[in-house]
């Protein structure tokens, strides 16, 4: 393939430079921060979460800093953002007798530049719209005594406001920044220590194994690694970046059209969000929100996220009558040896994370912590169960980095995000944004789902999705529950439209980046993405009109039986809408489709 070809350039430029030994320090420093945190007891919140903010600040500034100016400044908020985050940490139990509250000059320069550095911390990692979010928000929380009507509130005194989001528990280190600290940087450290090894090999391997060979094989693959690779990634554009390097080429030799081919792995990484156990750190944030278990909530997104990926891999045999979705050639499969040897790399820690968890009865971080322990000891051996000391030596290093600056880069999110909550908290807004979704429905529940799931869609288009999901369940949240849904499904149902921005114009990442790779306009790529993953805008929906899907848990039957109504109702509605049939069938199958789903029975 010629080298101008986008997808056979792939950036393979740091692969061959290792990083600094200081960015491994740093990263190993986090990584026994953040397991130590698991072994050795609680530490007080204003102890473990600025320690959290202070250890993420040198990765967002420093690490991923371009220009020379972008490293001076980063150098200097980074000094001094460990500075403050010191003194909250140093502080805090004569803080906590503040309740909240600023009683000198020094602490009101302290919380406003720690606020001020979680912005640009923020804009630094994602960029400018959930900065933006938490302005207007923390502007509102100002001023919001000057705004006339029932959306203005009384006020609040400056010294009360600023010291209950940086001296207390809530804003900055609020509940959220607790979960990212206890339990997000554990899942991501054990996400990082199996990509450093062969885990990734295993996941394309066992995909090419199981789906290789069938009709539109090379795309079902994509289907089933990035299923697997987003269980442990929990993001979209790392999903689509490292699965899709090695299935859109594949795709592509294969013949298969270059949109067909980003769409799917832009469809098959959204998914990783929503497949268990990480979700893009969505289940432990919804742990903290809805005081449901974590198992509890694996076991409720089970059966929809097996239904979204059922979708896509109808899709692609529907596009098969329209293409010629060849299979992965014999030649290309991998033997049945190195299928076995490679699916150890992965198989092995996640059986250990789910022992734990399911018979040893413990906490997901908890097992989590074991089970990273056991990937990182399965790095001493390469694809090929050499062992290898050296090869450990440069695997680990990989792992530190990554799991570093990853865990710095969703705190940086999650406490962004924080500060939108803590506002939300003081001022009552929540309160009167449900008052107004509640009157614009008119008290009817249908009418309130379709205005949450179009706030999640805009809000997603500007803010990650779990940040997205924490804003819009915050607001929004209540008057579902108010309309009688239960909590866990409420939060699943905007935790599913959050993702949507992912594939859906006019801003779509997972389909921006898979376009970038293929060398396709994204805009055709995002065409066909939609149809593809069309049970993303359906299955949320469906799991109100059948909420016995989600009760896996405590109602098996009653589970799999609306699982499979709603499945063939997708099945046939996804078939409408993509396959080279006559007009009047496809209106027909999707009609009837619909019908399955939705019609009381």
């Amino acid at each position: 393939m010629p080298a101008s070809d986008p997808i056979s350039t792939e950036t393979t430029a740091d692969a061959s430079s290792r990083p600094a030994l200081g960015w491994i320090a740093l990263g190993a420093v986090s990584v026994a921060f953040h397991l130590g945190l698991i072994f050795y007891g609680l530490a007080p919140a204003l102890v473990s979460r600025p320690i959290h903010m202070a250890l993420a600040l040198p990765w967002i500034l420093v690490f991923v800093a371009k220009t020379p100016w972008q490293r001076a400044s980063g150098w200097v908020l980074t000094l001094l953002g460990v500075a403050a985050c010191g003194y909250i940490a140093f502080n805090e139990e004569a803080l906590a007798y503040q309740y909240g509250f600023i009683d000198n000059a020094w602490q009101m320069a302290i919380g406003a530049f720690l606020i001020l550095l979680a912005l640009e911390a923020a804009r630094r990692a994602i960029g400018w719209p959930l900065p933006l979010v938490a302005a207007v928000a923390l502007l509102y929380g100002m001023l919001g005594q000057y705004i006339p009507g029932e959306f203005g509130h009384p006020g609040l005194p400056l010294q009360s406001f600023v010291g209950t989001l940086t001296i207390a528990e809530g804003g900055l280190w609020g509940s959220l920044t607790g979960v990212s600290v206890g339990v997000v940087a554990i899942f991501v450290i054990f996400g990082a220590m199996l990509n450093a090894g062969e885990a990734g090999k295993g996941f394309m391997n066992m995909a090419s194994a199981v789906a290789g060979r069938l009709t539109g094989g090379a795309a079902k693959v994509s289907v089933i690694s990035s299923a697997l690779m987003g269980s442990i990634s929990g993001s979209a554009s790392a999903n689509v970046a490292s699965t899709g390097a090695i299935t859109i080429p594949s795709m592509v030799r294969l013949g298969y059209p270059r949109s067909l081919a980003g769409a799917v792995e832009a469809v098959a990484s959204s998914g990783g969000q929503i497949m268990p156990p990480l979700m893009g750190a969505g289940a432990f944030v919804m742990v903290e929100l809805t005081g449901t278990p974590y198992t509890q909530i694996m076991a409720a997104a089970l059966l929809p996220s097996i239904l979204y990926f059922l979708t896509v891999w109808v899709g692609i045999n529907a596009y098969a009558t329209r293409h010629d979705l060849r299979p992965v050639s014999a030649e290309e499969q991998p033997s049945r040896r190195e299928v076995l040897v490679t699916s150890v790399f992965f198989a092995v820690p996640f059986a250990v994370l789910l022992e734990r968890i399911f018979v040893g009865g413990y906490t997901p971080q908890y097992a989590a912590s074991i089970a990273t322990f056991v990937g990182a000891a399965l790095l001493l051996f390469d694809v090929r169960l050499t062992f290898s000391l050296g090869g450990f030596r440069d695997r680990l290093a990989e792992a530190l980095v990554t799991a570093g600056k990853q865990v710095a880069i969703i705190g940086a999110i999650i406490i962004c995000a924080s500060l939108v909550i803590g506002v939300l908290a003081m001022t009552g807004l929540g309160v009167k944004i449900t008052s107004g979704i509640l009157s614009l429905s008119q008290e009817a529940l249908w009418p309130a789902l379709l205005l949450t799931a179009l706030a999640c869609l805009v809000l997603g288009m500007e803010v990650p999705t779990t940040a997205a999901y924490v804003i819009c369940v915050s607001v929004a949240g209540p008057a579902l529950t108010a309309l009688g849904l239960e909590p866990l499904l409420a939060h699943l149902f905007v935790f599913w439209y959050a993702l949507l921005s992912t594939i859906t114009p006019p801003v779509c990442g997972g389909v921006f980046i898979a376009a970038g790779m293929v060398g396709e306009s994204w805009l055709k790529v995002a065409i066909k993405a939609m149809a593809l993953g069309i049970g993303l805008y359906i299955i949320p929906l469906a799991m109100v009109a059948n909420p016995d899907v989600i009760r896996l848990a405590s109602n098996p039957i009653g589970s799999l039986v609306d699982g499979l109504q709603i499945g063939l109702g997708l099945v046939a509605i996804s078939y409408g809408v993509i396959a080279r049939r006559a007009a009047w069938l496809r209106v027909v199958l999707v009609v009837v489709g619909a019908a399955v789903i939705f019609a009381p029975w």
